[in-house]
């Protein structure tokens, strides 16, 4: 029972980090349509998300979060991958197919994410902390990728 519940809060947060929140309230991002990753990337160009802004780009930022989201759900299926924490953020510019393979790849991960939560079994404190630790890493990227935005003043985002 508790597993479960633990479970369904992850995933609520998760789907929030990503998704935006559902309905009218939120649990930590802004209550409105477009709030989570997906919405705040949807409008972004590929030369927007290249502009370097205190060293990276959102594109870099986008693939680390990626990236993390990977080696997350790897552990959760009891594998232990070799990291290379660095690559991701040696990006500093992308092409549009570049660009719209990386918030692909993105979107893939996140559900692939979902899907390895579904089929866990059993929960131990490596699973939860790595589940708690794919929220925070990545709420963490939306708020800097959402003031990136700010910095670089892309109109059409909020």
């Amino acid at each position: 029972m508790m597993g479960n519940l633990m479970l369904a809060a992850v995933k609520t947060l998760l789907k929030e980090t990503f998704e935006g929140p559902e309905g009218n309230g939120s649990w930590y991002t802004e209550s409105k349509p477009g709030s989570g990753l997906f919405g705040t990337l949807e409008g972004l160009s590929a030369e927007d998300a290249s502009i370097p802004v205190n060293g990276t780009t959102i594109a870099a930022q986008t693939d680390h979060t990626r990236y993390y989201v990977w080696v997350a759900r790897s552990y959760l299926n009891g594998e232990e991958p070799d990291k290379d924490w660095e690559a991701s953020w040696k990006i500093t510019s992308v092409d549009t197919n570049t660009w719209t393979q990386f918030t692909s790849d993105l979107q893939q991960e996140y559900t692939s994410l979902l899907t390895t939560i579904d089929s866990l079994d059993s929960l131990d404190e490596q699973k939860i902390t790595g589940m708690l630790g794919a929220i925070a890493h990545s709420a963490y990227h939306l708020g800097s990728i959402r003031q990136m935005i700010k910095a670089i003043k892309v109109p059409s985002q909020p």
